[in-house]
Protein backbone atom coordinates (compact mmCIF):
# COMPACT_ATOMS: atom_id res chain seq x y z
CA UNK A 1 0.00 0.00 0.00
CA UNK A 2 1.53 3.28 -1.13
CA UNK A 3 0.81 7.02 -1.05
CA UNK A 4 1.94 10.13 -2.89
CA UNK A 5 1.44 13.77 -1.87
CA UNK A 6 1.84 16.77 -4.18
CA UNK A 7 2.58 19.86 -2.11
CA UNK A 8 1.95 23.36 -3.43
CA UNK A 9 2.69 26.65 -1.69
CA UNK A 10 4.41 27.65 1.50
CA UNK A 11 6.60 25.98 4.11
CA UNK A 12 3.56 25.51 6.35
CA UNK A 13 2.03 23.32 3.66
CA UNK A 14 5.28 21.33 3.50
CA UNK A 15 5.04 20.75 7.25
CA UNK A 16 1.36 19.73 6.89
CA UNK A 17 2.25 17.24 4.15
CA UNK A 18 4.97 15.78 6.33
CA UNK A 19 2.42 15.36 9.15
CA UNK A 20 -0.03 13.62 6.81
CA UNK A 21 2.72 11.34 5.48
CA UNK A 22 3.63 10.38 9.04
CA UNK A 23 0.01 9.47 9.82
CA UNK A 24 -0.26 7.38 6.64
CA UNK A 25 2.93 5.50 7.46
CA UNK A 26 1.60 4.71 10.92
CA UNK A 27 -1.28 3.01 9.12
CA UNK A 28 1.13 0.90 7.08
CA UNK A 29 1.38 2.95 3.88
CA UNK A 30 4.71 3.76 2.26
CA UNK A 31 5.83 6.46 -0.15
CA UNK A 32 5.34 5.61 -3.83
CA UNK A 33 8.42 6.50 -5.84
CA UNK A 34 6.24 6.52 -8.95
CA UNK A 35 3.03 8.54 -8.32
CA UNK A 36 1.11 6.26 -10.71
CA UNK A 37 1.67 3.36 -8.29
CA UNK A 38 0.10 5.16 -5.34
CA UNK A 39 -3.05 3.81 -3.70
CA UNK A 40 -3.60 7.21 -2.06
CA UNK A 41 -3.08 10.43 -4.03
CA UNK A 42 -3.27 13.78 -2.22
CA UNK A 43 -2.89 17.35 -3.45
CA UNK A 44 -2.01 19.81 -0.66
CA UNK A 45 -3.24 23.07 -2.11
CA UNK A 46 -2.36 26.76 -1.94
CA UNK A 47 -4.70 29.60 -2.89
CA UNK A 48 -2.63 32.64 -1.90
CA UNK A 49 -2.40 33.52 -5.61
CA UNK A 50 -4.76 32.68 -8.47
CA UNK A 51 -1.88 30.94 -10.26
CA UNK A 52 -1.41 28.62 -7.27
CA UNK A 53 -5.14 27.79 -7.20
CA UNK A 54 -5.10 27.13 -10.96
CA UNK A 55 -2.14 24.80 -10.51
CA UNK A 56 -4.03 22.86 -7.82
CA UNK A 57 -7.09 22.42 -10.01
CA UNK A 58 -4.84 21.44 -12.91
CA UNK A 59 -3.23 18.70 -10.85
CA UNK A 60 -6.62 17.48 -9.63
CA UNK A 61 -8.03 17.43 -13.15
CA UNK A 62 -5.13 15.21 -14.22
CA UNK A 63 -6.08 12.81 -11.43
CA UNK A 64 -9.66 12.54 -12.66
CA UNK A 65 -8.70 10.08 -15.42
CA UNK A 66 -6.56 8.06 -12.99
CA UNK A 67 -9.55 7.75 -10.67
CA UNK A 68 -11.79 6.72 -13.59
CA UNK A 69 -9.38 3.92 -14.55
CA UNK A 70 -8.69 2.88 -10.96
CA UNK A 71 -11.78 3.65 -8.84
CA UNK A 72 -10.27 1.99 -5.76
CA UNK A 73 -7.55 4.62 -5.54
CA UNK A 74 -8.16 7.24 -2.86
CA UNK A 75 -8.00 10.88 -3.96
CA UNK A 76 -7.62 13.57 -1.29
CA UNK A 77 -7.49 17.36 -1.26
CA UNK A 78 -5.81 19.16 1.62
CA UNK A 79 -4.96 22.75 2.44
CA UNK A 80 -6.31 26.20 1.79
CA UNK A 81 -8.56 25.25 -1.13
CA UNK A 82 -10.74 23.29 1.29
CA UNK A 83 -13.21 25.75 2.76
CA UNK A 84 -12.22 28.74 0.64
CA UNK A 85 -14.93 27.82 -1.81
CA UNK A 86 -18.43 26.76 -0.88
CA UNK A 87 -18.14 23.09 0.26
CA UNK A 88 -21.10 21.99 -1.85
CA UNK A 89 -19.72 23.71 -4.96
CA UNK A 90 -16.25 22.26 -4.32
CA UNK A 91 -17.63 18.74 -4.09
CA UNK A 92 -19.71 19.29 -7.21
CA UNK A 93 -16.62 20.40 -9.12
CA UNK A 94 -14.51 17.54 -7.72
CA UNK A 95 -16.97 14.62 -7.40
CA UNK A 96 -14.19 12.04 -7.73
CA UNK A 97 -12.36 13.32 -4.62
CA UNK A 98 -12.86 11.01 -1.65
CA UNK A 99 -11.47 13.12 1.21
CA UNK A 100 -11.31 16.87 1.88
CA UNK A 101 -8.87 17.94 4.61
CA UNK A 102 -8.54 21.46 6.07
CA UNK A 103 -5.02 22.85 6.60
CA UNK A 104 -2.94 21.03 9.22
CA UNK A 105 -5.60 18.35 9.76
CA UNK A 106 -4.92 14.81 8.44
CA UNK A 107 -7.72 13.29 10.56
CA UNK A 108 -10.37 13.12 7.79
CA UNK A 109 -8.05 10.93 5.72
CA UNK A 110 -7.17 8.69 8.67
CA UNK A 111 -10.87 8.26 9.50
CA UNK A 112 -11.77 7.56 5.87
CA UNK A 113 -9.12 4.85 5.53
CA UNK A 114 -10.23 3.20 8.76
CA UNK A 115 -13.83 3.07 7.51
CA UNK A 116 -12.74 1.50 4.22
CA UNK A 117 -11.17 -1.45 5.95
CA UNK A 118 -13.14 -4.36 7.33
CA UNK A 119 -14.10 -3.78 10.92
CA UNK A 120 -11.46 -6.11 12.34
CA UNK A 121 -8.72 -4.62 10.14
CA UNK A 122 -9.78 -1.12 11.13
CA UNK A 123 -9.53 -2.05 14.82
CA UNK A 124 -6.04 -3.48 14.29
CA UNK A 125 -4.84 -0.41 12.40
CA UNK A 126 -6.38 1.91 14.95
CA UNK A 127 -4.69 0.07 17.81
CA UNK A 128 -1.36 0.11 15.96
CA UNK A 129 -1.56 3.83 15.29
CA UNK A 130 -2.64 4.51 18.89
CA UNK A 131 0.28 2.49 20.26
CA UNK A 132 2.73 4.42 18.10
CA UNK A 133 1.23 7.73 19.18
CA UNK A 134 1.36 6.70 22.85
CA UNK A 135 5.08 5.89 22.45
CA UNK A 136 5.72 9.52 21.50
CA UNK A 137 5.62 12.50 23.82
CA UNK A 138 3.23 15.39 23.11
CA UNK A 139 4.43 17.36 20.11
CA UNK A 140 6.79 14.71 18.78
CA UNK A 141 6.65 14.01 15.07
CA UNK A 142 7.71 10.75 13.49
CA UNK A 143 9.11 11.54 10.06
CA UNK A 144 8.06 9.47 7.04
CA UNK A 145 10.37 6.50 6.58
CA UNK A 146 12.06 7.89 3.45
CA UNK A 147 13.07 11.05 5.38
CA UNK A 148 14.36 9.47 8.57
CA UNK A 149 18.13 9.88 8.63
CA UNK A 150 18.02 11.75 5.28
CA UNK A 151 16.22 15.00 6.09
CA UNK A 152 18.75 17.63 7.19
CA UNK A 153 16.48 20.67 7.45
CA UNK A 154 12.91 20.50 8.77
CA UNK A 155 10.09 22.93 9.50
CA UNK A 156 8.50 23.29 12.94
CA UNK A 157 5.21 25.23 13.03
CA UNK A 158 5.09 27.34 16.19
CA UNK A 159 2.00 29.47 15.55
CA UNK A 160 -0.91 28.56 13.29
CA UNK A 161 -3.27 31.01 11.61
CA UNK A 162 -3.07 34.79 11.35
CA UNK A 163 -4.97 37.65 12.98
CA UNK A 164 -3.53 40.56 10.98
CA UNK A 165 -5.70 40.36 7.83
CA UNK A 166 -3.93 42.34 5.11
CA UNK A 167 -6.51 43.36 2.51
CA UNK A 168 -5.02 41.05 -0.16
CA UNK A 169 -4.47 37.96 1.99
CA UNK A 170 -6.73 34.93 2.20
CA UNK A 171 -4.75 33.15 4.95
CA UNK A 172 -6.81 34.46 7.93
CA UNK A 173 -10.00 33.22 6.25
CA UNK A 174 -8.47 29.84 5.58
CA UNK A 175 -6.21 29.09 8.53
CA UNK A 176 -8.15 30.99 11.19
CA UNK A 177 -6.93 33.17 14.06
CA UNK A 178 -3.50 32.79 15.63
CA UNK A 179 -2.94 29.76 17.82
CA UNK A 180 0.49 29.37 19.42
CA UNK A 181 1.81 25.91 20.27
CA UNK A 182 3.09 25.42 23.80
CA UNK A 183 6.82 25.59 24.43
CA UNK A 184 6.76 22.00 25.66
CA UNK A 185 5.10 20.77 22.47
CA UNK A 186 7.61 22.64 20.31
CA UNK A 187 10.55 21.32 22.32
CA UNK A 188 9.28 17.75 21.99
CA UNK A 189 8.93 18.29 18.23
CA UNK A 190 12.50 19.58 17.93
CA UNK A 191 13.92 16.75 20.06
CA UNK A 192 12.15 14.12 17.97
CA UNK A 193 13.52 15.66 14.76
CA UNK A 194 17.03 15.64 16.21
CA UNK A 195 16.74 11.93 17.04
CA UNK A 196 15.81 11.30 13.41
CA UNK A 197 18.92 13.02 12.03
CA UNK A 198 17.67 16.57 11.41
CA UNK A 199 20.42 19.20 11.79
CA UNK A 200 18.49 22.42 11.10
CA UNK A 201 15.01 23.55 12.17
CA UNK A 202 13.00 26.49 10.87
CA UNK A 203 10.30 27.81 13.20
CA UNK A 204 7.22 28.72 11.15
CA UNK A 205 4.35 31.15 11.48
CA UNK A 206 2.34 33.32 9.11
CA UNK A 207 3.64 36.14 11.34
CA UNK A 208 6.15 34.22 13.40
CA UNK A 209 7.07 37.30 15.48
CA UNK A 210 3.58 37.17 17.02
CA UNK A 211 4.32 33.83 18.66
CA UNK A 212 2.84 33.83 22.17
CA UNK A 213 0.64 36.90 21.71
CA UNK A 214 -2.44 34.72 22.27
CA UNK A 215 -1.07 33.28 25.54
CA UNK A 216 -1.64 35.47 28.64
CA UNK A 217 1.76 36.34 30.14
CA UNK A 218 3.24 33.80 27.72
CA UNK A 219 6.68 33.69 26.11
CA UNK A 220 7.48 35.63 22.96
CA UNK A 221 9.53 34.47 19.98
CA UNK A 222 12.79 35.66 21.51
CA UNK A 223 12.09 33.56 24.63
CA UNK A 224 11.22 30.57 22.46
CA UNK A 225 14.44 30.92 20.47
CA UNK A 226 16.49 30.75 23.67
CA UNK A 227 14.71 27.57 24.75
CA UNK A 228 15.10 25.94 21.32
CA UNK A 229 18.75 27.02 21.26
CA UNK A 230 19.36 25.17 24.54
CA UNK A 231 17.66 22.09 23.10
CA UNK A 232 19.77 22.38 19.95
CA UNK A 233 22.99 22.39 21.99
CA UNK A 234 21.83 19.27 23.86
CA UNK A 235 20.64 17.31 20.84
CA UNK A 236 23.03 18.24 18.04
CA UNK A 237 20.78 20.59 16.08
CA UNK A 238 23.32 22.84 14.33
CA UNK A 239 21.18 25.67 13.01
CA UNK A 240 17.91 27.46 13.80
CA UNK A 241 15.95 29.78 11.50
CA UNK A 242 12.51 31.38 11.69
CA UNK A 243 10.04 32.90 9.22
CA UNK A 244 8.03 34.85 8.20
CA UNK A 245 8.37 38.11 10.13
CA UNK A 246 6.34 41.33 9.92
CA UNK A 247 7.77 44.86 10.24
CA UNK A 248 5.23 45.78 12.94
CA UNK A 249 6.24 42.94 15.25
CA UNK A 250 10.03 42.69 14.85
CA UNK A 251 11.31 43.91 18.23
CA UNK A 252 14.77 44.99 19.35
CA UNK A 253 14.64 42.13 21.87
CA UNK A 254 14.20 39.63 19.03
CA UNK A 255 17.02 41.12 16.95
CA UNK A 256 19.46 41.14 19.89
CA UNK A 257 18.51 37.53 20.65
CA UNK A 258 19.34 36.51 17.08
CA UNK A 259 22.67 38.33 17.35
CA UNK A 260 23.53 36.65 20.68
CA UNK A 261 22.65 33.03 19.92
CA UNK A 262 25.30 31.34 17.74
CA UNK A 263 22.99 28.63 16.38
CA UNK A 264 20.32 31.11 15.26
CA UNK A 265 21.26 32.08 11.72
CA UNK A 266 21.72 35.72 10.54
CA UNK A 267 18.85 35.38 8.10
CA UNK A 268 15.71 37.53 8.39
CA UNK A 269 12.67 37.30 6.12
CA UNK A 270 10.57 40.44 6.54
CA UNK A 271 8.24 41.42 3.66
CA UNK A 272 7.73 45.01 2.50
CA UNK A 273 5.11 44.14 -0.20
CA UNK A 274 5.25 47.65 -1.75
CA UNK A 275 7.40 50.77 -1.60
CA UNK A 276 4.64 53.39 -1.79
CA UNK A 277 2.84 54.57 1.35
CA UNK A 278 -0.60 54.82 -0.28
CA UNK A 279 -0.34 51.27 -1.63
CA UNK A 280 0.85 50.05 1.78
CA UNK A 281 -2.14 51.73 3.43
CA UNK A 282 -4.50 50.15 0.90
CA UNK A 283 -2.90 46.81 1.70
CA UNK A 284 -3.44 47.49 5.44
CA UNK A 285 0.18 46.68 6.18
CA UNK A 286 0.47 49.10 9.12
CA UNK A 287 3.81 50.80 8.34
CA UNK A 288 5.33 53.23 5.86
CA UNK A 289 8.14 52.72 3.40
CA UNK A 290 10.39 54.92 5.52
CA UNK A 291 9.65 52.83 8.63
CA UNK A 292 10.60 49.70 6.69
CA UNK A 293 13.79 51.42 5.52
CA UNK A 294 14.75 52.25 9.12
CA UNK A 295 13.99 48.67 10.19
CA UNK A 296 16.37 47.28 7.57
CA UNK A 297 19.12 49.63 8.76
CA UNK A 298 18.48 48.55 12.35
CA UNK A 299 18.62 44.85 11.49
CA UNK A 300 21.93 45.34 9.74
CA UNK A 301 23.31 47.33 12.65
CA UNK A 302 22.37 44.74 15.29
CA UNK A 303 23.05 41.48 13.40
CA UNK A 304 26.47 41.26 11.73
CA UNK A 305 26.57 39.80 8.19
CA UNK A 306 22.78 39.42 8.11
CA UNK A 307 20.90 38.47 4.96
CA UNK A 308 17.47 40.06 4.59
CA UNK A 309 14.75 38.59 2.37
CA UNK A 310 11.50 40.28 1.43
CA UNK A 311 8.20 39.79 -0.42
CA UNK A 312 6.80 42.18 -3.03
CA UNK A 313 3.44 42.29 -4.82
CA UNK A 314 3.17 44.22 -8.09
CA UNK A 315 -0.06 45.41 -9.69
CA UNK A 316 -2.11 45.92 -6.53
CA UNK A 317 -5.43 47.71 -7.32
CA UNK A 318 -4.89 51.33 -8.37
CA UNK A 319 -1.08 51.02 -8.24
CA UNK A 320 0.20 53.67 -10.65
CA UNK A 321 3.47 53.63 -12.56
CA UNK A 322 4.86 56.24 -10.17
CA UNK A 323 3.86 54.14 -7.15
CA UNK A 324 5.44 51.04 -8.66
CA UNK A 325 8.65 53.00 -9.23
CA UNK A 326 8.77 53.74 -5.48
CA UNK A 327 8.94 49.98 -4.97
CA UNK A 328 11.66 49.72 -7.59
CA UNK A 329 13.66 52.52 -5.97
CA UNK A 330 13.52 51.17 -2.43
CA UNK A 331 14.55 47.69 -3.59
CA UNK A 332 17.43 49.24 -5.54
CA UNK A 333 18.41 51.32 -2.51
CA UNK A 334 18.22 48.64 0.19
CA UNK A 335 19.89 45.90 -1.89
CA UNK A 336 18.21 43.03 -0.08
CA UNK A 337 19.52 39.49 -0.44
CA UNK A 338 16.38 38.04 -1.96
CA UNK A 339 12.96 39.26 -3.08
CA UNK A 340 10.03 36.86 -3.53
CA UNK A 341 7.99 38.52 -6.27
CA UNK A 342 4.31 38.02 -7.08
CA UNK A 343 1.72 39.57 -9.35
CA UNK A 344 -1.47 40.59 -7.55
CA UNK A 345 -4.51 38.38 -8.03
CA UNK A 346 -7.80 38.88 -6.14
CA UNK A 347 -8.60 36.13 -3.64
CA UNK A 348 -12.15 35.21 -2.52
CA UNK A 349 -13.52 37.00 0.57
CA UNK A 350 -10.56 39.35 0.96
CA UNK A 351 -11.13 43.10 1.36
CA UNK A 352 -9.30 43.86 -1.89
CA UNK A 353 -11.50 41.38 -3.79
CA UNK A 354 -14.73 42.79 -2.33
CA UNK A 355 -13.98 46.51 -2.33
CA UNK A 356 -11.25 47.17 -4.90
CA UNK A 357 -11.09 46.79 -8.65
CA UNK A 358 -8.34 44.65 -10.13
CA UNK A 359 -7.56 47.40 -12.62
CA UNK A 360 -3.86 46.94 -13.43
CA UNK A 361 -3.68 45.00 -16.73
CA UNK A 362 -2.00 41.61 -16.64
CA UNK A 363 0.56 42.68 -19.23
CA UNK A 364 1.50 45.63 -17.04
CA UNK A 365 1.79 43.38 -13.97
CA UNK A 366 4.05 41.09 -15.96
CA UNK A 367 6.21 44.02 -17.12
CA UNK A 368 6.65 45.31 -13.57
CA UNK A 369 7.41 41.80 -12.32
CA UNK A 370 10.10 41.39 -14.97
CA UNK A 371 11.66 44.77 -14.15
CA UNK A 372 12.03 43.77 -10.51
CA UNK A 373 13.38 40.35 -11.49
CA UNK A 374 16.07 41.98 -13.62
CA UNK A 375 16.94 44.43 -10.85
CA UNK A 376 17.12 41.70 -8.22
CA UNK A 377 19.27 39.48 -10.44
CA UNK A 378 21.77 42.30 -10.85
CA UNK A 379 21.80 43.10 -7.13
CA UNK A 380 22.25 39.45 -6.13
CA UNK A 381 25.07 38.99 -8.63
CA UNK A 382 26.87 41.97 -7.08
CA UNK A 383 26.25 40.83 -3.50
CA UNK A 384 27.38 37.27 -4.15
CA UNK A 385 30.47 38.43 -6.07
CA UNK A 386 31.86 39.65 -2.74
CA UNK A 387 32.11 36.00 -1.63
CA UNK A 388 34.53 35.08 -4.43
CA UNK A 389 37.70 33.66 -2.89
CA UNK A 390 36.18 33.72 0.61
CA UNK A 391 35.82 30.70 2.90
CA UNK A 392 32.21 30.16 3.98
CA UNK A 393 30.54 27.66 6.29
CA UNK A 394 28.01 25.38 4.63
CA UNK A 395 25.54 22.92 6.15
CA UNK A 396 25.42 20.10 3.60
CA UNK A 397 21.90 18.93 2.73
CA UNK A 398 22.26 16.42 -0.09
CA UNK A 399 24.19 15.20 -3.10
CA UNK A 400 22.73 16.79 -6.22
CA UNK A 401 23.88 15.57 -9.65
CA UNK A 402 27.31 14.56 -8.38
CA UNK A 403 27.92 17.65 -6.24
CA UNK A 404 27.26 18.31 -2.59
CA UNK A 405 24.65 20.98 -2.02
CA UNK A 406 24.37 23.11 1.10
CA UNK A 407 23.60 26.56 2.46
CA UNK A 408 25.53 29.26 4.27
CA UNK A 409 24.28 30.87 7.49
CA UNK A 410 22.73 33.55 5.23
CA UNK A 411 20.82 30.80 3.36
CA UNK A 412 22.88 31.15 0.17
CA UNK A 413 23.08 28.03 -1.97
CA UNK A 414 26.57 26.53 -2.47
CA UNK A 415 27.73 23.48 -4.48
CA UNK A 416 31.06 21.66 -4.10
CA UNK A 417 32.63 18.35 -5.08
CA UNK A 418 34.18 15.98 -2.55
CA UNK A 419 34.47 12.26 -1.89
CA UNK A 420 32.78 10.70 1.11
CA UNK A 421 29.41 11.34 2.70
CA UNK A 422 29.12 14.97 3.81
CA UNK A 423 25.38 15.00 4.42
CA UNK A 424 24.52 16.83 7.66
CA UNK A 425 28.06 18.15 8.15
CA UNK A 426 29.19 21.74 8.66
CA UNK A 427 31.88 22.32 6.05
CA UNK A 428 34.19 25.27 5.35
CA UNK A 429 34.55 25.71 1.60
CA UNK A 430 36.31 28.25 -0.60
CA UNK A 431 34.05 30.02 -3.11
CA UNK A 432 35.41 29.71 -6.67
CA UNK A 433 32.46 31.05 -8.71
CA UNK A 434 29.42 33.18 -7.95
CA UNK A 435 26.13 33.82 -9.70
CA UNK A 436 22.93 35.52 -8.58
CA UNK A 437 21.22 32.32 -7.43
CA UNK A 438 24.05 30.03 -6.29
CA UNK A 439 27.79 29.67 -5.80
CA UNK A 440 30.40 27.00 -6.60
CA UNK A 441 33.13 26.14 -4.14
CA UNK A 442 35.95 23.72 -3.41
CA UNK A 443 36.95 21.86 -0.31
CA UNK A 444 40.27 22.98 1.23
CA UNK A 445 42.77 20.12 1.08
CA UNK A 446 43.36 20.05 4.81
CA UNK A 447 39.68 19.61 5.65
CA UNK A 448 38.43 16.12 6.47
CA UNK A 449 35.14 14.67 7.60
CA UNK A 450 34.25 15.02 11.27
CA UNK A 451 33.93 11.25 11.44
CA UNK A 452 36.05 8.47 9.85
CA UNK A 453 34.71 6.81 6.74
CA UNK A 454 33.86 3.11 7.21
CA UNK A 455 36.43 0.56 6.05
CA UNK A 456 34.79 -1.68 3.48
CA UNK A 457 35.54 -5.39 3.62
CA UNK A 458 37.20 -6.95 0.55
Amino acid sequence: MQYHIWTLGCQMNEADSQHLASELERLGYRLAQNPDDADIMVVNTCVVRQSAEDKAFGRLEAMRQMKRLHPDKVVGVMGCLVGVRDPVQLRQRLPYVDVFMPPSDPKPMVDFLALRRRESEARDLEAQARAQRDALQDGEILLPAHQQGNLISAHVPVVYGCSHACTFCIIPFRRGVERSRSVGEIVAHVRSLARQGVKEVTLLGQIVDRYGKDIPDGPDLADLLRVVHDVAEETGILRIRFLTSHPNWMTDKLLHTVAELPRVMPHIEVPIQAGDDTVLANMKRGYTADQYRHLVHKIRRIIPNVAIHTDIIVGFPDESEAQFMETYKILEELRLDKAHLARYSPRPNTVSERRMQDNVPEEEKKRRHELLEELQERILAEINRQYLGQVVEVLVEENHKGKWRGRTPQNKLVFFEAEGDWRGQLVNVEVTWTGPWSMQARLPKQQTLDFPLPVLAN
